[in-house]
């Protein structure tokens, strides 16, 4: 059996007793994060697209954080959007922003829906702790 660690950020511990999931695991020195959205504390889909993006890549580095990481620990990153023609130049904004530029591989997938309506992306993403 592989040791892993489940990661749960203090601000995410509502979300994870209401949909039993982790939002993270730390296998060794590799963070893997589920997909984060742009979502309130109070687990409020945040309407106005650009801050929805803000929102998702803040929750997302406070998971990380909480393993261990930081944005440029970030080997591996999947997004999927929901109308991806459409909010793609607002995402890749907030993304060249907050984002550490050409750091790791990227896959960006367009889809029909996410777990709430209303979303408009979610970000997942593999991490390696560094030593030292």
């Amino acid at each position: 059996m592989t040791d892993r660690e489940i990661i749960v950020p203090d601000a995410m511990k509502v979300i994870v007793a209401r949909a039993s999931y982790a939002p993270a695991v730390r296998v060794a020195e590799t963070l893997f994060c589920a997909g984060q959205v742009g979502r309130t504390a109070d687990l409020q889909v945040i309407e106005d697209p650009e801050q929805q993006f803000v929102a998702a890549w803040e929750n997302l580095r406070s998971v990380l954080a909480a393993g261990g990481c930081r944005f440029e620990d970030v080997v591996d990153m999947t997004t999927y959007h929901v109308d991806m023609s459409q909010h793609m130049t607002v995402f890749r904004d907030v993304k060249n922003r907050l984002f550490p530029q050409g750091t790791c591989a990227w896959t960006c997938i367009g889809v029909s829906e996410l777990a709430h309506p209303g979303l408009l992306v979610e970000i997942k993403c593999v991490a390696v702790r560094r030593q030292g």
